[in-house]
């Protein structure tokens, strides 16, 4: 459904990108546009009132498809960008592939056609990926907008704002269900986690309202398992020696820290040393062991628990 829209944007936004807060340039209404207007508002769909010679900056287009749900604005957008639907269908998928989108299919840049197919999987990558941009995060964080025409638009992501819900997109329609795409950000711990979810296929008398509330029950379900947790390692824990030919070898231990991450989690470590000297005292940083907590690093601090003794005049002769 409408979920589509994000990869038009994210397109729309890698080609021409904004800086946040800039209108970018003026994108003038086609002929094409109006038909298309025409056509989706006799099958009531979700269009935006545009006009012959209008014209609409690349950030009111945006917030035309990202806020309001404009089917026309995906199709003014796409002739922008690419010079016809097909071209910029063929973008579309062309993306998918790079973002290994493996399950999703586009054949249209508004999600109307039911042939444009994906999983709530896919959509959590896309939406990672589209919420790095910090134009589309702007837009998609909007609750209202006012476009030339249409006036005051509203965002139908009526989680914004609650349950640290900061965006992305509803979509809704006879196929697909009510759907929703979001991310939500709490602080934990003292660290920023943020959370990407999506909420597919759901029903009833307002499928997308049924989606929203999916949407919060995940978000509480979600972060009601993450805290903070124990230290990875226990203070002292040796991870490692130091061994040199002319010494005994140094034990070497890594700094206790908590974490923020939730049961179940697998933490990747990474020991990262550089060159070293001959000699090395008690307690020297001697390198990093690095923690991948979902795409964050945290590094703790490998440390000596004894020194070593950088080899003797002796060693040096004997070894000439």
């Amino acid at each position: 459904a409408g979920l589509a829209k994000v990869m038009t944007a994210y397109i729309v936004l890698e080609d021409h990108p904004l800086a946040t807060g800039a209108l970018g340039p003026a994108i003038p209404v086609t002929a094409t546009t109006i038909a298309a207007a025409q056509a989706e508002s006799a099958t009531q769909q979700s269009v935006v009132p545009v006009a012959t010679g209008e014209t609409l900056t690349e950030l009111q287009a945006l917030e035309g498809l990202l806020v309001a749900q404009g089917n026309d604005m995906a199709t003014l957008l796409t002739d922008w960008d690419a010079g016809s639907i097909a071209a910029f269908v063929a973008k579309m998928n062309a993306s998918a592939h790079t973002l290994g989108l493996d399950s999703t299919k586009f054949t249209d840049p508004s999600g109307l056609d039911p042939g444009s197919v994906s999983t709530p999987a896919d959509m959590i990558r896309l939406g990672e990926a589209a919420m790095s941009i910090p134009a589309f995060a702007q837009v998609v964080a909007m609750p209202q907008a006012t476009l030339p025409l249409a006036g005051l638009v509203y965002n139908f992501d009526y989680d914004l704002g609650h349950d640290g819900i900061v965006g992305v997109k509803t979509g809704s329609d006879s196929t697909a269900g009510g759907c929703f795409l979001f991310e939500s950000q709490e602080t934990v711990g003292g660290k920023d986690v943020t959370l990407v979810g999506a909420v597919f296929g759901q029903e009833g008398a307002s499928p997308v309202t049924t989606a929203l509330d999916g949407a919060d029950a995940l978000v509480h379900a979600a972060f009601a398992t993450v805290g903070t947790f124990p230290a990875l390692l226990a203070p002292g824990h040796p991870v490692g020696r130091i061994v040199a030919p002319w010494a005994p070898s140094v034990p070497v231990t890594a700094e206790s820290s908590s974490i923020v991450g939730w049961p179940g989690l697998t933490v990747p470590l990474q020991v990262h040393v550089g060159a070293l000297p001959s000699a090395i005292p008690a307690g020297a940083q001697i390198g990093v062991l690095r923690a991948d907590l979902g795409g964050r690093h945290t590094d703790l601090a490998l440390r000596t628990s004894q020194p070593l003794h950088g080899p003797s005049a002796f060693w040096r002769i004997t070894r000439w």
